[in-house]
Formats: structure tokens, C-alpha cells, sequence
């Protein structure tokens, strides 16, 4: 299939060439050569989910400057493209990209809504794509030739929850919330299958909703020991805080996109201690190296999936420094693409996905306000 997807792609080029080539709107932009090209990250700078979009920047960037230090007189520029993680920006952002010639390759995009909606005009353009933390799983099923995911995926994710809530947690009564995001409901969706009849009620919210009290009073009375709740960190630290104001104690679990400092902030430590967040993301600090360089760049530790951005845009880098200065010549050298990263081996399938033996889930725990992984990846059924 990986070799429809590619000549798909350079026959959407061919005709994207020729058309700026005649009559119209101007000339053909020339190609560009090996220095002087940029890679784009394409997520949230801004807005409620901006501490996520700051550490895949940042681990991007550190790739980038790393790259350039060691090729003073050939530099790679990033490109930062702030969607704010809102799906309704990222086509307008993603034409932004296509007509930008320097740009041949795209960290991201970040989240799954905005790859839902920025994907097929970065596949029309041919700008390949290594997502870092989108982790819908039909995202890499739309046959867009360009889609590249650098972890694993909510069929991963969702059943790795559902497997610890079960058998390491041993939950006997689970209550789900979702946040109505094509994200947060199909992470949910996962969950709730893997769990089965374990699973007493379940509830959708408002992606935008900051007032709790009444969702809080019904997972009061259902009295489960478990809540799932799938959405992003700020929305769920303010829902924890409420569940435990309205007296329930039952375990906290969400997802990888809250596995972010800012959950244990809004919920406060106290709320937050012993709550638990899955992720297909390997503990940056079992790379120690990675750690004290991003630590000396950034004055901080590396954030959820800052490492996986990294290796991202170590991909590009790799087939820029390969003489892939074209689109074309980039996403086959991604598609080809074998190697070990940060987190990971690297190397893709037809489908864009990691291959199989890649892929692994980890759950971290809050404790004294921290958030600290477990010694080993979840078990795989």
C-alpha cells in the first residue's frame, strides 16, 4: 500500500507543478537547495493546551540546533506554525505550509482534530508529516500518503488503560468521561470496550465547560473506584479538583495529553496525588543524555513527548543532510526511513504507523506532586 500512497503523491506534485507553472497565478517557484530548507512544527504556542505544544517545539528545536551546530555553514530553519490546537485554524495554516517551498517536512501536526483537518491539504501538497502526539487511530486509515505517527496510537493506548485500570488497579465499578473531541471520545470509546461491563456509567462534556458541580454530584453517587477521563490537561485538573471538593476518592486515570505539569497545578497536589495518566510515550529520562541537554538548553525537564518531537524532526534533518531537498524525495526517505531515536526504533509501515514491536505504553503516576513513571511499559495482552 506504501507504494500507492507514494505515487499518489508524486502525481498530486506533478499536477500542483505544472498548474503553478501555467498561465494563471506565476511561474514555478524554484526548488530549493540542501541549505537553506526549514521544517515546520505545526501545534499549540498558545492557548489552553500550549505547555504540550511547548515541549514538542522545544524538543524539535533542540534537534534543529543541534543539526546546525554540527552544519554552521548549511543551516535548517523551524518554522513554529501556532495552531492553538484548534481544528478550524489548521487548513488555513496547513495552505500556509504547502506554498512556503523551503518547508519539506512538518513536525506534527500535533493533535488529531487539527491532523483531521490540516492533513489532506499538506497530502495535496505533498509536505510529509511525522506527528508526535496525535494519537487517533483512523488518522493513518485516510490513505493520505504524506501521514507519518512517531508513537503508538489510541489502539494501543485505549487498551492499555483499560488493562491497568483492571488488573493493576483492580477496578470493580469504572465511571468515563469524555470531552466530546475526536480525540478525548475515541480514546474513551477504547477504554470502555476494553473494560466491558466494569464500566457503570459514562458521561460526554462540553470541550469548553469549567463548571463541574453537577457531573460531579452524578459520579458522587455512582460511587465507582475508578474515573477515566479522556480530554486534555486543562479541563481535567479542574474536574478533578471538583470531583474531590464533591467528596469522591475513586482513583483518577486519563490519557497522554494529560500527562502535562499543568494538570497537577489546576487540580492542586493534594487533588491530584495518586492519579494516573497512560501514555505510548517512553520516560524521556530513560535517556539521560537527552535529559541533561535538554535540561541545559531549556532550564527545565524534557515535557510529554518533547523526546518524540525530537526524533521527529532528527527524521528530516537525517534526509535533508541525505540530499531529500525536494517533497517528493522527502517523504520516500521517510517512508524508507530505519533508525534508532530517542524513544524509539524508528521505522515505518504502509500505513505510516510505527511498526508493531515499536510501539509501547506507559503509565505515570502523581506523587508529592510530581509526575513519576513506572518502572516498565504496560504489559501487552
Amino acid at each position: 500500500m506504501r507504494g500507492v500512497r507514494r505515487l499518489t503523491a508524486l502525481a498530486v506534485t506533478a499536477l500542483l507543478a505544472a498548474a503553478s507553472g501555467c498561465g494563471g497565478t506565476g511561474a514555478l517557484v524554484p526548488e530549493p537547495g540542501r541549505c537553506g530548507l526549514r521544517i515546520a512544527f505545526f501545534g499549540p504556542l498558545t492557548g489552553e493546551s500550549m505547555n504540550l505544544g511547548r515541549n514538542m517545539h522545544e524538543g524539535a528545536l533542540l534537534a534543529v540546533e543541534r543539526h546546525n551546530a554540527g552544519n554552521p555553514a548549511c543551516t535548517v530553519g523551524l518554522v513554529a506554525v501556532d495552531s492553538q490546537g484548534d481544528p478550524k485554524q489548521a487548513p488555513e495554516l496547513a495552505q500556509r505550509v504547502v506554498a512556503d517551498p523551503t518547508i519539506v517536512g512538518v513536525v506534527g501536526p500535533a493533535f488529531s482534530g487539527e491532523s483531521q483537518a490540516g492533513n489532506p491539504i499538506l497530502n495535496q501538497g505533498g509536505v510529509s508529516t511525522i506527528t508526535p502526539a496525535a494519537t487517533e487511530p483512523r488518522l493513518s486509515d485516510r490513505e493520505w500518503s504524506v501521514f507519518h505517527r512517531i508513537m503508538g496510537s489510541d489502539a494501543a493506548q485505549g487498551p492499555a488503560a483499560g488493562s491497568y485500570i483492571r488488573e493493576t488497579l483492580r477496578a470493580r465499578k469504572v465511571f468515563v468521561i469524555d470531552d466530546a473531541s475526536p480525540y478525548g471520545h475515541g480514546l474513551s470509546e477504547l477504554v470502555m470496550k476494553e473494560l466491558g461491563p466494569l464500566v457503570v456509567q459514562s458521561s460526554s462534556i462540553q470541550l469548553n465547560l469549567v463548571d463541574f458541580h453537577g457531573l460531579a454530584a452524578e459520579v458522587e453517587s455512582a460511587a465507582p473506584d475508578v474515573v477515566f477521563f479522556g480530554g486534555y490537561y486543562a479541563q481535567a485538573g479542574q474536574l478533578l479538583r471538583e470531583l474531590r471538593d464533591a467528596g469522591v476518592t475513586a482513583t483518577f486515570v486519563s490519557g497522554d495529553a494529560v500527562k502535562e505539569d499543568g494538570f497537577v497545578r489546576t487540580a492542586g497536589a493534594a487533588a491530584a496525588e495518586g492519579a494516573v495518566l497512560i501514555c505510548p510515550c517512553r520516560p524521556p529520562e530513560k535517556d539521560p543524555e537527552f535529559a541533561r541537554q535538554y535540561r541545559a538548553r531549556f532550564g527545565h525537564e524534557p515535557g510529554t513527548y518533547s523526546a518524540e518531537a525530537y526524533d521527529a524532526a532528527t527524521v528530516f534533518l537525517r534526509g535533508i543532510d541525505a540530499g531529500s531537498t525536494r517533497r517528493p524525495d522527502m517523504e520516500k526517505f521517510v517512508d524508507d526511513y530505519s533508525g534508532t531515536g530517542i524513544t524509539t526504533e524508528i521505522r515505518f509501515n504502509d500505513d505510516g504507523e510505527l511498526v508493531d514491536p515499536s510501539v509501547t505504553v506507559w503509565a505515570y503516576r502523581i506523587h508529592n506532586g510530581q509526575i513519576v513513571a513506572d518502572d516498565k511499559p504496560i504489559p501487552r495482552n
